[in-house]
């Protein structure tokens, strides 16, 4: 005797299963109508099942591009024609509700039902599963690009170029602490062909603001799933303003300090996930401990390459200025009962000249001896910027005017800072001998400076005619004992440290010193400060 099944009480059974399933259950008439939504396809694809049963599942889940070729496979299985796809595994790309596509594996099965045939599918998403493949070709993508680099920043740039190819985040991004400066460093950037970045793209930032400033500052990852939503941060506003969304940032480590940042950019909002998290603070140790290595090579390097050049320095700038000064020496005394008192003053006028040469040249040793040890004195008050360059200015009035240079001064009335002046008389009459010495005879200098129209921010310019400095060697031209090769080719003498000092100066005053970019021979140094009111 059979016994009589509950049916009622196995399709309880079966909705019970189906409501606690991990896979997203799908049931569709040959309609193509939902019939069918559990809530994992509610958390998979975003539309509840309120939302989903009696739509087209074509209008919910199947991306434009696809939808008639579904809409001809569904009529002709639901005519009874041979169903290849029935049973097998698919890998296909899904629609979300929020309008992003994402991969699915799927497998498609038909029952018979009173009313017709109905489609049963069981999906699941398996964007982490092809995220880690892909995150498989990135680190050996990687392994290799760092193998190959000829240097820590060529490194750098194929590490973001590799994530954002690759794992095709619109916007990478290295940072680099630089600890002398006490500021984060933008040392690579991969920006996706059709984005433009506008005011997001900074290269410099403050330690703590930011996403790479205070994933350095904390020394630990973060994930913004939602960049619009980030008040604490108008960087995250300016990514959302261009259409970016989601941010994930790890730290450079190497076990004992933090390098910098590693930072990815996407452009929909997703939810913290543990994977994507957990492969970039892999890499990012990997990057880290790479790094490290590679740049205490550099500075070993470096090292090497800044004792030869203040040994050749020392050996021009204070053998020649001795030789001069113990050869008219030797003269004036072989000479001194034939020499009238006009020549007297000559020849101490020569030593004069040859032992100012040398003061200056201890003077900028010392200040550099103080500034690498971060004992540079800033005593601010406030001065009128103005006032300092005017008196910069008079005082090569003599040299300039032995040259016959032209000195054009464009100046307001006023301009308030708090600063110290003596220091930025010392970067005013740095820039001014610069650009008297390397301007040849007749040549035009040309001194500029003004509130922006923020009313934050002075603008300081000093331009020449000189003999400018090669693009290839301008990333150097901060860099202790520098010389630019066009100065050593007419050997016009100098330390190589005043620009150094210049830049460390300005750097205690919160400001900035680049060379810009300049169309004809000479070149263009701006300075830009804070501005603060005389009463502030």
């Amino acid at each position: 005797m059979c016994e009589k099944v509950d049916v009622d009480g196995v399709v309880g059974q079966a909705q019970a299963v189906l409501a606690v399933a991990l896979q997203a259950y799908i049931a569709i008439d040959i309609d193509g109508r939902v019939q069918g939504w559990n809530p994992a396809a509610e958390r998979i694809f975003g539309h509840t099942a309120a939302q989903a049963v009696d739509r087209d599942i074509a209008d919910l889940i199947i991306p434009a591009r696809f939808r008639q070729a579904h809409r001809s496979g569904l009529a002709r299985l639901a005519a009874g024609g041979p169903g290849r796809v029935l049973g097998q595994q698919l890998q296909l790309n899904a629609l979300h509700r929020d309008g992003h596509e994402f991969p699915v594996e799927l497998t498609l099965t038909v029952t018979e039902e009173p009313g017709g045939r109905r489609f049963h599918a069981f999906a699941h998403d398996v964007t982490n599963a092809r995220r880690a493949a892909r995150f498989a070709d990135v680190e050996a993508a990687i392994a290799l690009g760092l193998a190959e680099a000829a240097s820590s920043s060529v490194a750098a740039h194929r590490v973001v170029e590799a994530l954002g190819v690759r794992m095709g985040w619109p916007v990478v991004e290295l940072w680099l602490v630089d600890d002398h400066r006490q500021v984060l460093t933008c040392a690579a950037r991969h920006t996706a062909p059709g984005w433009r970045l506008g005011d997001f793209a900074l290269n410099e930032l403050e330690p703590g603001i930011g996403l790479p400033g205070r994933v350095c500052t904390d020394g630990i990852a973060r994930w913004i799933p939602d960049l619009s939503a980030d008040r604490g941060s108008l960087r995250s506003g300016a990514a959302a303003g261009i259409g970016l969304h989601v941010a994930v940032g790890v730290p450079l480590s190497t076990g004992r300090h933090t390098l910098g940042a590693l930072c990815v950019y996407g452009d929909r909002v997703e939810d913290p996930e543990g994977t994507v998290l957990g492969l970039l603070s892999g890499l990012a140790a990997h990057v880290g401990q790479y790094l490290e290595r590679r740049r205490a090579e550099e500075l070993t390097v470096e090292l090497a390459r800044t004792k030869d050049e203040f040994l050749a320095m020392v050996t021009h700038e204070l053998r020649n200025p001795l030789a001069v000064i113990a050869t008219t020496v030797a003269l004036f005394d072989d000479e001194l009962d034939e020499l009238t008192t006009e020549q007297q003053h000559e020849y101490l006028g020569v030593i004069a000249r040859s032992s100012q040469r040398l003061s200056v040249m201890a003077d900028d040793l010392l200040d550099l001896a103080s500034l690498e040890s971060g004992n540079l004195a800033v005593d601010p008050t406030d001065i009128d910027l103005c006032t300092i360059i005017g008196e910069a200015v008079r005082a090569t009035a003599a040299p300039a005017a032995a040259k016959q240079l032209t000195m054009t001064v464009r100046l307001p009335e006023r301009l308030d800072l708090y600063a110290d002046g003596s220091r930025l008389r010392q970067v005013a009459d740095n820039l001014l001998s610069n650009a008297i010495k390397y301007t040849p005879a007749g040549g035009i200098i040309t001194i500029t400076a003004e509130l922006d129209l923020t009313g934050q921010a002075i603008t300081w310019t000093v331009a020449d005619t000189g003999v400018g400095i090669p693009h290839a060697e301008r990333p150097r031209l901060f860099r202790r004992f520098y010389r630019a090769s066009t100065a050593l080719e007419k050997r016009i003498p100098g330390t190589g440290l005043g620009l150094v000092i210049t830049r460390t100066i300005v750097e205690r005053h919160h400001g900035t010193i680049t060379l810009a970019e300049h169309t004809g021979p000479g070149t263009t140094f701006v300075v830009r400060l804070p501005s603060t009111s005389g009463d502030a």
